[in-house]
């Protein structure tokens, strides 16, 4: 059988509800401070701006990194990137404890929207940082436009060479022919690399590939009968246009490899499309967030909306 409370007991009872009584006056009076609570607002829309600047800051230094046209440079703006990224999640951490604490309910739904499209965009920067850094087009271009036209020059100046020699001989046209299908061959190669580099379709990179082996081997063909002509057995012009011939098609190898991994395609691809996107859905609800936030009344204070865009 329980007993009844005491007239101590009442007593301590009594003095507990008090004591909580007066706590809660105490923070019902500090809410409504007006100094207070205007602090508290402005410590939230500062962390909202923060958020806001450090979206124009993370897409320039992608854009930067996407764009810029040497491994360092790519990199060193990757890191910005990550660098501001990583700024803006303590800033939406701490705004999401004070909103938890003090906040209203659709600050909180707005936080939430933000959250959710920032998590979508830190995955696609990882992506397009990553492509970005290797520069493989860029490479490839610097390979066709260096090594592989060089060699392709050893071989054009080793073949008219061997016109020449033979220009009086009875199997001058012979010659010249030979020389002159090796020689186009090559170009064609040429040609067709550079719109392979740029191709973003895998399909159309077969097709310009198989234009290309056909080229070469029209070309190898080509050589291989001219190093079968009696008056060339040995010739050094020969020779030099066969390691010439060689040294293109092994930078043709390299070319298309880096070209297959497409890096900055794809980079500058996802960076106009699927960043930009998700940059726009962070960007709403932030600009919800800070007017949602100034729009909270304060007794004797009056605080403007944002102009309306």
């Amino acid at each position: 059988m329980t007993s009844e409370p005491g007239t101590k007991d009442l007593r301590w009872m009594a003095a507990g509800m008090a004591l909580l009584a007066l706590l809660g006056l105490v923070l019902w009076r500090y809410h409504q401070d007006p100094a207070k609570q205007l602090a508290f607002k402005a410590t939230r829309v500062d962390l909202v701006s923060q958020l806001q600047l450090g979206l124009a800051a993370s897409a320039e230094a992608e854009k930067s990194a996407v764009l810029s046209v040497s491994d360092p440079e790519s990199q060193a703006f990757a890191d910005r990137a990550r660098t501001v990224t990583a700024r803006m999640e303590k800033d939406r951490q701490e705004l999401s404890r004070l909103l938890a604490s003090g906040g209203t309910q659709r600050e909180r739904e707005l936080l939430a929207q933000f959250s959710k499209a920032f998590d979508t965009l830190r995955q696609v920067d990882d992506e397009v940082l990553s492509l970005a850094v290797k520069n493989t087009n860029l490479k490839a271009y610097a390979l066709l436009f260096g090594p592989a036209t060089a060699a392709l020059g050893d071989v054009e100046g080793a073949l008219a060479r061997l016109v020449t020699k033979r220009a009086a001989s009875p199997d001058a046209r012979q010659v010249i022919l030979l020389a002159f299908t090796a020689r186009v061959g090559l170009l064609h190669v040429q040609m067709l690399l550079a719109p392979h580099i740029a191709e973003e379709s895998q399909p159309r990179m077969d097709q310009l590939e198989a234009s290309m082996r056909e080229e070469t081997r029209s070309a190898r063909e080509a050589l291989d009968q001219l190093g079968r002509l009696p008056a060339f057995g040995g010739d050094a012009d020969l020779a030099a246009a066969e390691a010439g011939f060689g040294r293109f098609v092994e930078l043709e190898t390299r070319i298309l490899a880096l070209s297959r991994e497409n890096t900055n395609v794809r980079s500058l691809a996802l960076s106009l499309g699927q960043r930009r996107k998700a940059a726009l859905m962070c960007a709403e609800p932030l600009d919800a967030l800070k007017q949602t936030i100034l729009d909270e009344p304060i007794a004797g204070v009056s605080y403007g909306r944002l102009p309306t865009r």
